[in-house]
């Protein structure tokens, strides 16, 4: 895997208004394709969990898991960039160093350049956000997105990931003059298990238009 960063991605300040986050580009200021996606998503399962569970537990578990995420991407990202990774040995310094190994082991070696990691990318003058790989999979210039989970996913579960990675090619193919027609999610769950998902031709075309109904959705 090269680091090739053939491309100069600036970053951009993220700032919060009224409860969601913004990215101020060159463009302006606009919302993140998280917050899009957030605001435009069915909720009901997750009100349903939140009340089955009680908001301290959701919160306590959502807390464990965005930090378990969080540590997992550190590692993946120092990989990359050939610098030293964490260190520690409580539990969830543990699983995210192993969680993260499988991902280099199994998943890394499919990819055969990167040009950026945890990237600025923005559309002019609809949404931003940051992407977790660029670069070139299985000979083909794509988006690469790396998750962590509790419990192996389905592919139907998982469409927002795919809106989301169609976002920032379609952010990157207008800024950067590229044609980027690829996604590749990588999930791995707490045993280390790894899934891959990839979209490209036809179903990435569709992801595509799907994430402009939400644009539009949103913006209305």
């Amino acid at each position: 895997m090269l680091f090739n960063p053939i491309y100069q991605y600036q970053p951009l300040k993220r700032v919060e208004s009224n409860g969601s986050r913004l990215y101020d580009t060159p463009a302006g200021k606009v919302a993140s394709v998280t917050t899009i996606l957030d605001s435009t998503k069915d909720k009901t399962f997750l009100i349903e969990w939140r009340k089955r569970v009680g908001d301290a537990e959701a919160t306590r578990i959502s807390t464990e898991s965005a930090g378990l995420g969080t540590l997992m991407h550190k590692h993946l990202e120092n990989y990359a960039m050939g610098l030293e990774r964490p260190k520690g040995n409580n539990t969830v310094q543990v699983m995210a160093r192993a969680m993260a190994d499988t991902m280099i082991n199994e998943a890394f070696p499919l990819i055969d350049e990167v040009w950026g990691i945890e990237a600025a990318l923005y559309y002019p003058g609809l949404y931003a956000g940051t992407s977790d790989m660029i670069g070139v999979h299985q000979g083909k210039p794509s988006i690469i997105d790396h998750k962590t989970t509790k419990k192996t996913k389905k592919k139907e579960w998982i469409e927002d990931y795919f809106l989301q990675c169609c976002a920032y090619a379609l952010a990157h193919n207008e800024v950067h003059g590229t044609d980027i027609k690829k996604a590749v999610i990588n999930i791995i769950d707490r045993d280390a298990k790894l899934q891959s998902f990839v979209i490209e031709g036809n179903e990435f075309d569709h992801y595509s238009v799907e994430w402009t109904k939400r644009i539009d959705q949103f913006y209305k």
